[in-house]
């Protein structure tokens, strides 16, 4: 008897546990084929222009195809082999060329053209107005020999930005360092434990340093040897690049960047735009390319005096205390813990022993159900790997979505930190029933050690925060349209409201106190260690606002800039020129691992975690304030505050306003429903010490 093939059940989540490669191929030839048909069907001159009839037949064949194929490519992220990989490349022109086509049909475009929008309520009328736009984007007002070209640019985008990830994700994992004891000094413990139990399971001597985060970034904060600093720098900033060693060479991307930058520009010539930055733009808050870099160069001029200072602390500390007089660029991150130490008496080291893994997750659970009035209970689902946790949320009862929390670093899945969604939220025309939203939330955490529950840095907690931001926007929706509901149909520059917002209360006392526990002897964070951190929040805020302005307005100018031929490196030294205030030796080519833009969805669109930036601020700003307004006003009820600035009442009219309402109007209009104007930067700038 043949056993069923798991990605062709979608009757409920998708089966991990039982997902093959030799699955991929014959899923998606079906698949495609019922897309097919249901194309053909509603493109019939006699099927009628009406949104419920097109999407009862369509969207449900093209939602069965979105999810089989999500769970590949989830699984292509986060648990890559060879063979996975070969069956992903295989059906990949497949799937994007039906996607292609399917964008720029015009029978489809004329079908959509002849809804009559007054019978369509406010929810499907957003979803039809992005359709519109989506079509002429796609190629679908395009004719001939220009229509041909168009969709040839789509396969080969998806090829290249494919390639790109394997390179990034290939060079990451073939460097490996086996360090001596004596090279490790400084060294936070645990990540030495980590780094001897890695080598000993190879059955090698020494210690295996590797450039996943957990590893790379505490060698780069803490260790002594200047000398060790400088060979995992090396190995980071040239991965995937022509300055990478010889046997490494075959992972570089700087001809798959040309080409990736070829084509989008001449995407968007096709589309009758100068360059891809105004093709970007079009779906997003920002009106124009000219717009996005004003706004960088104003933040980057208000940032770089304090930029600069930073610098320069960092400079005079290494001189009179460390005996560094010219410290090299993989110096900083190890004198900047030292002068974090020396100024406020306290090291990540030491902060890191209070946020075990499963305290930190208790305490975020806890902050969203007192904001969200929902609860969050674990869950039993299919998974791909041990130690990835599954769990619900609900309100009243009522099962509002579910997710996916899969925290370790590990070989074989990408680096970075992602939201994803499994399913929308939908309002099914074929059953009329309710499709709950399911997210998948993926970090590259350390491991446990020695039995020990994981060590998260403060970073990782924002992270998992952030991350969680994102899964609340997908999760938490009302919305009942699935291509407007969670994040779908939200401006990509405002898609990081949520996220960023979250982050705020990592610096919450009221917050922390409840998700903290000594590793070895259970004790909370200390109140003094908190003051200490709370007065170092906005340590080197100027280089890292900088940094990010930097990453941002090289994505921008790319887009709009950057001819065939040019050198794209040429084009960043004149963006550090402007705003670096550490400048990389020359072999540095960080650009070549840039995934967000070259294999992330961010072309021309970096720049949205900025502009989002000032959103979340003010955002929060509403909590800030409500709080204040409770404590000078002797009101703290329940509804009204629990603790700090977690208010209730101000959540859930956040919740209502930003959260709940998605995509399904413009992000504007959910900002000012919150806040009753339009945003401004002071917040932003208050919280980065920098008003």
């Amino acid at each position: 008897m043949t056993t069923p093939n798991p990605l062709l059940d979608y009757s409920d989540l998708p089966l991990f546990d039982r997902i093959q490669p030799d699955h991929v191929g014959p899923a998606v030839d079906v698949l495609l084929a019922q897309a097919e048909t249901a194309l053909a069907q509603v493109t019939a001159p006699a099927f009628p222009a009406r949104w419920t009839d097109i999407a009862g037949v369509l969207d449900i064949a093209t939602e069965n195809l979105s999810r089989a194929w999500g769970a590949v490519s989830h699984l292509n992220g986060v648990a890559d082999t060879p063979e996975l990989r070969a069956a992903y490349n295989d059906a990949l022109p497949k799937i994007t060329e039906f996607w292609t086509r399917l964008g720029a049909d015009e029978r489809l475009y004329a079908k959509y053209k002849a809804i009559d929008v007054a019978s369509l309520n406010t929810e499907q009328r957003q979803a039809h107005k992005n359709a519109m736009r989506n079509f002429v984007l796609s190629g679908a007002e395009l004719v001939g020999a220009a229509k041909a070209r168009f969709a040839v640019i789509q396969e080969r985008q998806a090829e290249l930005s494919q390639k790109f990830s394997e390179n990034a994700l290939d060079a990451t994992d073939a460097f490996a360092y086996y360090a001596r004891e004596d090279e490790l000094a400084g060294v936070p413990p645990d990540v030495v434990q980590a780094a001897r139990a890695q080598a000993k399971a190879e059955g090698k001597d020494g210690y295996k340093l590797t450039l996943k985060m957990p590893s790379y970034l505490p060698v780069m904060q803490f260790a002594d040897s200047s000398a060790l600093r400088e060979t995992l720098y090396r190995a980071y900033s040239t991965r995937a690049s022509d300055q990478s060693p010889t046997e490494f060479s075959h992972f570089d991307n700087s001809a798959v960047m040309q080409e990736i930058l070829a084509l989008r520009l001449e995407e968007a010539q096709l589309l009758g735009y100068r360059n891809f930055g105004e093709v970007s733009v079009v779906a997003k808050m920002a009106d124009s390319p000219e717009q996005v870099i004003s706004f960088l160069h104003d933040l980057g001029q208000r940032a770089k005096p304090y930029g600069i200072k930073d610098v320069a602390d960092l400079r005079a500390f290494a001189s009179e205390q460390l005996g560094l007089t010219d410290p090299k660029p993989w110096d900083f991150a190890w004198i900047g813990e030292k002068l974090k130490e020396a100024r406020y008496s306290f090291s990540e080291q030491e902060v890191k022993q209070y946020f075990t893994a499963p305290k930190v997750l208790a305490g975020l659970f806890k902050i969203v159900e007192t904001l969200f009035e929902v609860a969050i209970r674990a869950d039993r689902a299919p998974i791909w790997k041990p130690g990835v946790e599954f769990y619900r949320i609900e309100r009243d009862g009522q099962l509002v979505g579910q997710f996916y929390l899969d925290q370790p670093a590990r070989t074989g899945k990408r680096g970075g930190a992602w939201m994803d969604d499994v399913r929308a939220r939908w309002l099914r025309p074929d059953t009329g029933t309710l499709q709950t939203p399911v997210a998948h939330l993926v970090c590259n955490f350390a491991e446990g050690v020695g039995g020990k529950p994981a060590l998260l840095t403060h970073d990782d907690v924002t992270t998992l925060f952030h991350e969680f931001g994102h899964g609340l926007h997908h999760m938490l929706t009302q919305v009942n349209e699935r291509d407007v509901s969670g994040i779908s149909g939200v401006e990509w520059d405002a898609v990081e409201l949520p996220s960023q917002f979250m982050e705020n209360f990592c610096w919450e006392w009221d917050v922390l106190k409840h998700m903290t526990a000594h590793v070895d002897t259970g004790e909370p964070l200390p109140r003094a260690l908190f003051d200490k951190m709370l007065a170092a929040k906005n340590f080197q805020s100027g280089m890292q606002t900088l940094r990010q302005i930097e990453f941002s307005l090289f994505d921008m100018l790319l887009h709009t800039q950057w001819r065939p031929g040019n050198d794209v490196m040429t084009l960043l030294a004149g963006v550090r020129d402007e705003f670096a205030v550490i400048t990389p030796p020359p072999y540095s080519r960080t650009a070549h691992t840039f995934s967000h833009i070259f294999s992330g969805g961010y072309a021309a669109g970096y720049y949205s975690y900025k502009w989002a930036e000032v959103l979340s601020a003010d955002a929060y700003a509403a909590f800030e304030e409500s709080a204040q307004s409770a404590t000078t006003t002797g009101r703290n009820t329940d509804a009204e505050a629990v603790s700090g600035t977690v208010t209730v009442e101000t959540g859930r009219k956040y919740r209502r306003a930003i959260l709940e309402a998605g995509g399904s109007r413009p992000a504007m209009e959910s900002f000012k429903a919150f806040r009753g104007r339009e945003p401004s930067i002071d917040a932003l700038l208050r919280h980065q010490g920098m008003a």
